[in-house]
């Protein structure tokens, strides 16, 4: 199986107002290649950028792999370290005051994905010395940037 590394990061200016823009950087690495991704989005929040962009990352990968994903959300790597998941799926995607889960249809992607892959979630420190992480954050704010200029009013 192979061994692949990947970084993610979301951010969102004007998290949860109806104008916000968002957007998601991804460093992806296997042997000696690097692979970067960004993409950004209008009317999100940072939780679903975190989330598509680790969904995106696993998505891109063409066979089952042994991946090691670092992330500086701790929404979503304790979800799966934590096994909030599992307590979600049993609890009929209730969280833990018996609400319905958020992003419910991201996190069932996300389920499937982990079915293919072995993934170990680790849990970086953000805006930090960790040059990836700091990559995938400036390819985020990157990719709103080029966004804003080609969709101006936004």
């Amino acid at each position: 199986m192979k061994q692949v590394t990947i970084y993610t990061d979301g951010a969102c200016r004007g998290n949860g107002k109806e104008s916000s823009i968002g957007a998601y950087g991804i460093v992806m690495m296997f042997n000696n290649r690097k692979k970067e991704v960004k993409k950004a989005f209008p009317n999100t929040t940072n939780n679903i950028m975190e989330m598509s962009a680790v969904i995106v990352a696993l998505s891109l990968l063409k066979e089952p792999c042994a991946v090691k994903l670092y992330s500086d959300s701790a929404y979503v790597v304790n979800a799966i370290n934590q096994r909030w998941i599992a307590n979600w799926q049993r609890n009929g995607w209730k969280n833990a005051s018996k609400e319905p889960v958020k992003n419910k249809e991201l996190w069932l992607q996300l389920v499937e994905l982990l079915k293919i892959h072995q993934v170990e979630f680790i849990k970086v420190k953000g805006h930090s010395d960790n040059e990836y992480n700091n990559r995938c954050d400036e390819l985020a704010n990157l990719a709103m940037d080029e966004y804003l200029q080609t969709n101006p009013g936004q």
